[in-house]
């Protein structure tokens, strides 16, 4: 099991969920996120006075898959977040040692579901 963690521009949401979905990837939670790379930040005036905005607004994707599911939506969120502009994102894989469904009881494999 993979807990797959991706941060995405905010306005690229909508074409990454239609991505998942056609992969049929459905389970997902979405966070509002700040954050700065290689973008930097930018600069604006405000009242008169230049002010450095270095964290910009993102969208924070938390996917947990079995690991059969790991490539596919990895792929998605990529063909869905991918701009080809400084600012796209990043993705992490990171191991899910164990998942409960509080519902049932259910553990492992079962409780993230098919």
């Amino acid at each position: 099991m993979k807990l797959i963690v991706a941060y995405i521009q905010p306005e690229r949401l909508n074409a990454v969920k239609q991505s998942l979905y056609e992969k049929e990837v459905y389970r997902l939670s979405v966070m509002n996120a700040l954050g700065c790379g290689q973008q930097k930040g930018y600069h604006e005036s405000y009242r008169g006075s230049d002010i450095e905005v270095n964290l910009l607004k993102k969208i924070r994707l938390e996917i947990a898959v079995n690991d059969e599911f790991v490539d596919s939506t990895v792929d998605a969120i990529v063909k869905g977040a991918r701009t080809g502009k400084i600012g796209d994102g990043k993705i992490f894989i990171l191991d899910l040692p164990d998942c409960i469904r509080i519902r049932t009881g259910e553990k492992g494999k079962d409780a993230i579901g098919g």
